[in-house]
């Protein structure tokens, strides 16, 4: 996977912004957001387009693992497997789906902390902020790797 020039940006100004005063964040805040939203959006579309290149079986166990995410049916203290999927495509994607659950948390949470920096004008949350989405965008960018993985090996 090449570099993609908006989240490399992204992370250039998170960076940068970890040193920002109150002052230099208040005149910054929207520019931060947007240019986190941008790097956002383009790492979901990537990931989208690199799984509608898997296979077929691959595609319907990943959305089966996705929808028993959802239900969480429990069998034997784990996560039931479908009898129509082929239990190798589980297995393949399965650890794909760990990386993108890893990756989407920890976007949350550096959405929450940004949140919360905001409402208390806080430079030190906007700092941890910066920190978690720069994490949260390297998490995405491997689960991605991962993804594409799929696509070379078949």
């Amino acid at each position: 996977m090449e570099k993609i020039p908006e989240v490399e940006l992204a992370k250039v100004l998170m960076t940068e912004a970890v040193s920002w005063s109150v002052v230099k964040w208040l005149r910054e805040k929207k520019r931060v957001r947007k240019t986190a939203d941008q790097a956002n959006a383009v790492l979901d579309r990537l990931n989208a387009a690199v799984k509608a290149r898997w296979p077929e079986d691959m595609n319907a166990a990943y959305k089966a693992l996705v929808d028993q995410g959802a239900a969480k049916p429990i069998v034997s203290g784990k996560v039931a497997s479908s009898p129509m999927i082929d239990p190798q495509a589980t297995l393949g994607v399965k650890k794909i789906k760990e990386a993108d659950d890893l990756a989407h948390r920890a976007r949350m949470d550096a959405e929450q902390t940004f949140d919360e920096a905001e409402r208390q004008l806080s430079t030190r949350l906007a700092r941890e902020g910066c920190r978690k989405a720069i994490q949260s965008w390297e998490l995405h960018e491997k689960a991605i790797r991962k993804a594409e993985t799929l696509v070379s090996s078949q």
